[in-house]
Formats: C-alpha cells, structure tokens, sequence
C-alpha cells in the first residue's frame, strides 16, 4: 500500500467549491490511523509535552518549566503515555542520584515535523 498523498494545495484553497478535493483517496485504515495519532497529541497536553521536548527539555524539571500550569501527576502520566507510543525515551543515567532524562526519539521528531506548520498557523491565528 502505498502512503496517502498530500491534497493538491491549490485546488484545496481555490476555492473550487469541494473542499474535500485531493482527499477522496485516502481509504478507511488511513483514517483509523490518523485518529489514533490525532487523539494522541490531541490529549490535554501531550502535545505541550512534545514540544517541550523539541525544545530541549530533558529532565522533569525543565519540562515543569516550560509547560506551565501542568501537575507533576499529569506530567509524569503524560511522559509515560508518549513513552508508551514511542514518542519519547526515558533515559536512565547511571550517577548519584540517579538522572533520570526524556527526549523525543526519531518517531516523536517526525511527528513534530509534521505538526511544525500546526504550531506556526497557532503562532499566527491563536
């Protein structure tokens, strides 16, 4: 199977009265696959989560810090549900105390690369 195409931007926004051009081909497992990893970042702050992390937040009290208002519960239910989807890594370092560290795997960058113009329309329309 081949992966699902981008719609064709210009006939997406030309205003040629279907709105759904360029997506008539995207069969019903691409879409269960999509709704799984929209109600993945779509989870109260997942997506804050990860973009800590791109941004450089590796141990918990950096991402306390850039995400403010979330509980340390949350934040530790959150890690361990973006580690379970292979999102994140939780590193253990070895030293006295133990350091413990997050930072988004390969899988969790590309997402974030996708949802890159999701953060900038944000930035714009917010």
């Amino acid at each position: 199977m081949t992966g699902p195409r981008q719609p064709d931007e210009a006939s997406a926004t030309a205003g040629q009265g279907r709105p759904e051009a360029g997506y008539e081909h995207i069969d019903d497992d691409v879409c269960r696959s999509f709704q799984r990893s929209v109600e993945i970042v779509g989870k109260k702050w997942s997506a804050a989560v990860l973009l800590a992390a791109m941004r450089g937040a590796r141990r918990f009290v950096d991402y306390r810090a850039r995400i403010p208002g979330i509980s340390n519960h949350l934040l530790s239910q959150r890690l361990r549900e973006l580690e379970g989807h292979q999102l994140i890594e939780r590193l253990v370092v070895p030293t006295t105390p133990v350091q413990i560290t997050y930072r988004p795997t390969a899988q969790g960058a590309s997402l974030m690369r996708v949802l890159h113009p999701l953060i900038e329309w944000s930035a714009k329309n917010g």
